[in-house]
């Protein structure tokens, strides 16, 4: 029977060597990292908002705040691609409010009629073209030397409410009365709110040439053409309305500038030239009504005017 296979010491010793050396050359297992926490559920920004208290901030309270890593600041920097352009807010005209009382309206026209005759002068609540004067083809917005404002739609609508309610025998609330310094003048009959149409200026249409020497001290521009010889002006002497009686007020004095209450504005409507007096200011019952003559031109004397 063969000898059973033996290994000597020698042998031995150099599987161990080779076991080990196999063992150092393994990696070495890395440490399991500890356990690591759940990720954090995020709420939507709609349920943020929906919990947040309201609070109003002005955009000045940002302009001190800056970042603490790179230091900006909140101000937004944008090249401007142009010239800034500012604009008004416009606007728009009120319909005057007639009085409720019948026999009141009354009373208010009647000093009107009355004013009216002592002048000699018949009603008219629109521009009257006659043969001997202007046509109505010459007044022509157009013509306006550097353009004329157009009325806008929603105050052409305010424009015909008003000339409706004339049609009516609604007047706005005004009496014509006389005063022994200024003649005849027009007080407010009810109140009479900021920027409320209150009357179109009206009469004959002329041209401006053609009344050059006239003596008529109630003439009202109503366009100035490039073309001198195209310019109109309304002449009151012969019809007009309620218009023809509002003063004007001394602009050369503090005091006399502080009177005024209205101003005489030209508008394009439909392409025609139209003047329009329009509360500047809230005017009281009792309160007598003053404008500007010289809003547009500095060429009527008022330094005599108290």
């Amino acid at each position: 029977m063969a000898p059973a296979s033996t290994t000597s010491s020698s042998e031995a010793g150099a599987a161990r060597r080779l076991i080990g050396s196999r063992r150092r050359t393994e990696a070495t297992p890395l440490p399991s990292p500890p356990d690591s926490p759940p990720p954090k559920k995020l709420k939507p920004m709609s349920e943020i908002l929906a919990k947040a208290k309201y609070a109003v901030v002005e955009p000045a309270d940002y302009n001190d705040l800056s970042c603490e890593q790179c230091g900006s600041d909140t101000r937004k920097r944008r090249r401007r691609s142009g010239s800034l352009v500012y604009q008004k807010k416009r606007r728009r005209l009120l319909p005057f409010i007639p009085s409720e009382d019948p026999a009141e309206r009354s009373k208010q026209m009647g000093t009107l009629a009355s004013a009216l005759m002592a002048l000699q002068m018949e009603f008219s609540d629109d521009l009257t073209y006659l043969p001997s004067m202007a046509s109505r083809s010459a007044n022509q917005a157009k013509f306006e030397e550097g353009g004329m404002q157009v009325l806008s739609k929603e105050d052409i609508e305010t424009l015909e409410q008003c000339r409706a309610m004339c049609r009516r025998g609604e007047c706005p609330p005004l009496v014509v009365v006389f005063d022994s310094c200024e003649g005849f003048t027009v007080e407010a009959d009810g109140q009479i709110k900021d920027m409320t149409f209150i009357t179109e200026y009206t009469g004959d249409v002329d041209y401006i040439r053609n009344r050059e020497h006239d003596d008529c001290d109630s003439m009202m521009t109503l366009l100035l053409a490039k073309d001198p010889s195209k310019s109109l002006v309304i002449c009151p002497d012969k019809r007009g309305n309620v218009a023809r009686f509002i003063n004007g007020i001394n602009n050369h004095t503090p005091d006399g500038k502080k009177k005024q209450n209205c101003k005489c504005v030209r508008y394009s409507v439909n392409g025609e030239c139209r003047v329009f007096l329009v509360a500047t200011r809230d005017i009281a019952k009792g309160e007598r009504l003053y404008y500007d003559y010289n809003g547009y031109e500095h060429e009527y004397p008022t330094q005599h005017f108290v």
